[in-house]
């Protein structure tokens, strides 16, 4: 069943933001927690950065290992908040392209969405120029998928942005490690870059193919 709404809290959309403008050169993505409540409405009050392990500009990739750690951080929230919380949603930018949902996400979004139907996509399209003005626009959706006559469909969600009077300990606690996260990132890429360069260095060389000798 499709939600109804989706109530985003502004300081959540601001740490969202703030991680999509972060790089015009990959997607970058992070999970958001909420409650749903009896309407079918969603309600996001946090979020969590994921650390890539392989930056790709056309794709973003959430492990086993950080569902899990999410999770574990959401059950800390509610205890610490004492409301219901958990991991309730997706995000994830579109650099230099449009914000709808390419097929790949709304496959991604389904199988969310198999584990937990009131599961939510939102994407943030940063960096994308108007070619008529020449000036960059930022885009936000929110979608949720369902079955279509081929293949799955995107379904739009009514996103709401509702103003926080402060920043939250938790969306004050996910901006304070983004920068750690990007650091991280770029480290583990030059190491990764360093080993294969090592690696191409130390391979013997290639020996010249001898052509056959002719009868």
């Amino acid at each position: 069943m499709t939600l109804k709404a989706v109530y985003l809290e502004s300081d959540v959309f601001m740490v969202c933001l703030t991680h999509a403008l972060s790089t015009e050169r990959e997607e970058v993505m992070g999970l958001l927690m909420g409650e749903i409540d009896e309407e079918r409405a969603l309600h996001l009050s946090a979020v969590t950065i994921l650390r890539r392990s392989d930056k790709q500009p056309d794709r973003v990739e959430i492990s086993p290992e950080q569902q899990s750690d999410a999770s574990i951080k959401a059950d800390q929230l509610a205890k610490e908040l004492k409301r219901p919380m958990r991991v309730v949603g997706w995000y994830h930018s579109h650099p230099h392209i449009t914000v709808w949902p390419s097929h790949v996400d709304v496959r991604t979004q389904a199988n969310y969405q198999q584990m937990d139907d009131g599961f939510v996509g939102l994407i943030f399209s940063v960096f994308n120029e108007d070619k008529a003005t020449k000036h960059s626009k930022i885009q936000v959706t929110c979608f949720q998928s369902r079955e279509g006559n081929s293949s799955y469909e995107r379904v739009e969600v009514p996103l709401h942005i509702v103003p926080s009077y402060n920043i939250s300990h938790a969306c004050l606690g996910a901006l304070v490690d983004l920068p750690r996260i990007l650091l991280e990132e770029e480290d583990e890429a030059y190491s990764r870059n360093v080993c294969l360069t090592v690696c191409q260095l130390d391979a013997p060389p290639l020996l010249p193919h001898s052509a056959a000798p002719h009868a």
